[in-house]
């Protein structure tokens, strides 16, 4: 936040998803920075396709707030660290506003809104209502009368009369400003596909979009009243972790960061960092070898969109396949475990994936599983000391072909959510562990700490290996596994 300037922050929810909210905060989002404000971007919850419009949109990472993962400390130190450099912290929620893990709204929106002190900005689709849209935002103002709503948008706008009762409903009932009334017809609206919105890695006109979002939200919301009405004092100073007294040791840990695999909480590559690591980024798409590493992590992502050049890109898999037989740290989740495995079936095509090991996958019509994990591990692994419980999530729409994932040791009970098979997750293979439950650092500290000293042990151990068995000039052929 630059001296002098006012602080604002708000969290923009709806009373469902489907309603808007996504595209009007990142409309709200540019618009406010086309006036020079730093605006800090945050999502409700776990996900990775809204925080990366988001992070286009206002040009600085998003962050994931969710209570779940990361407890309500680490989420309220993550809120105020970066909402303290910003002069709008801007927070979308997750779907209805009061919908949580049970019938109390437990780790709702309307919970986090409260815990972080920030008002509610509330987006309503008023597709065929009028005067019902009152109603549904009279009982958001008493279902929890400790709950801030600064305020109201109105979305998909039948037209001028349309408007004109629906704002003098809210007026009598509710006695909320409305701040903006949206059209119908607006060019409002984020490509989506069978995951979800599209991700903006994957959209040319990534920044067309975005101007034009910030465009409708200038000719229809009165961003002055809007920003009036959350203007809120600095959020407290947080203490930044001390730094070390001694440099930690450094060692090089490749992410693969392409269109396949892009779902990396930021979090996660800075705790890395942290503990003494050079990121060094990958592409399974493009890269033709494996460069000197100490470890290697595999994000979630869509493999089987690009799963052709995936395929076509034999000497990258090669050089993975002998990796992972030479003992090489692998960290994967969801996407990044498919294409560790040897097939991925498709819309009725098969695909060569990289063939490390003996798993093929099935990619379903319809989500396999989707929601919060809680995993414990109880086998011995390389990351994780036996009895830590991750607390995760998990959306993907595979499963493994063979639900005895292919004789393999698995080194996670599942006690929330589905994993491999319902019961297991977290399959084992020398130094690979791989899951569908992906893992957020703040929420799981034990996770970059334990990738380091498997590291670690894998850097003094290749110092101790001959020139000619180190990494980095790719590997024997002679260690390739066949598919």
């Amino acid at each position: 936040m630059a001296a002098g300037r006012p602080y604002h922050q708000a969290v923009v929810a709806a009373l469902r998803g489907g309603s808007g909210k996504t595209v009007i905060t990142l409309g709200i989002t540019a618009a406010c920075r086309r006036r020079g404000l730093l605006v800090q971007p945050f999502k409700k919850g776990p996900d990775y396709i809204d925080s990366a419009w988001h992070t286009a949109a206002a040009g600085r990472e998003c962050r994931n707030l969710d209570t779940f993962m990361l407890g309500t400390d680490a989420t309220t130190r993550s809120f105020r660290r970066h909402a303290a450099r910003a002069d709008f912290a801007i927070v979308e929620g997750n779907r209805g506003l009061f919908d949580g893990l049970d019938a109390r709204g437990t780790r709702s929106t309307a919970e986090l809104a409260k815990l972080i002190g920030a008002p509610v900005l509330l987006v309503v689709d008023c597709s065929k209502a009028t005067r019902t849209v009152a109603a549904s935002v009279l009982g958001c103002q008493r279902l929890d009368p400790e709950l801030v709503i600064a305020g109201v948008i109105l979305n998909r706008m039948a037209g001028a009369r349309h408007e004109r009762v629906i704002r003098e409903a809210l007026r009598s009932a509710c006695g909320l400003p409305v701040f903006g009334a949206i059209p119908g017809d607006a060019p409002l609206c984020l490509p989506e596909r069978h995951l979800g919105l599209v991700p903006p890695q994957e959209y040319a006109p990534v920044e067309r979009l975005i101007s034009q979002a910030a465009a409708v939200v200038e000719e229809h919301v009165d961003l002055e009243a809007l920003m009036a009405a959350v203007q809120a004092p600095p959020p407290p100073a947080v203490a930044e972790d001390s730094p070390p007294r001694e440099p930690k040791p450094a060692f090089r840990i490749g992410v693969v960061r392409d269109g396949a695999f892009q779902f990396y909480y930021p979090e996660n590559i800075e705790a890395l960092r942290g503990e003494g690591a050079e990121v060094v980024e990958l592409s399974a798409l493009d890269s033709r070898r494996l460069p000197a590493l100490e470890g290697l992590y595999i994000g979630g992502g869509f493999p089987e969109t690009h799963a052709e050049a995936l395929e076509a890109n034999r000497s990258f898999a090669a050089d993975l396949r002998a990796a992972v037989e030479d003992g090489l740290p692998i960290y994967a989740e969801c996407a990044g475990l498919m294409y560790l495995g040897k097939k991925l079936t498709w819309r009725g095509k098969t695909y060569d994936m990289a063939g490390a090991l003996p798993l093929s996958f099935v990619m379903e019509p319809r989500p396999h599983s989707h929601g919060y994990t809680v995993v414990r591990c109880d086998r011995a692994n390389p990351f994780f000391p036996q009895g830590t419980v991750l607390r995760g999530h998990e959306f993907h729409y595979s499963r493994p072909s063979d639900a005895s994932c292919g004789g393999l040791e698995t080194a996670f009970q599942v006690e929330r959510g589905h994993g491999l098979n319902g019961q297991r997750d977290g399959a084992l293979y020398r130094n690979v562990l791989c899951a569908y439950s992906h893992v957020h650092a703040l929420g799981c500290p034990e996770w970059a700490g334990g990738f380091a000293r498997a590291a670690l042990a894998r850097n003094r151990q290749a110092a101790r290996l001959p020139q000619e068995k180190r990494m980095g000039a790719g590997f024997p052929r002679k260690w390739s596994v066949a598919h």
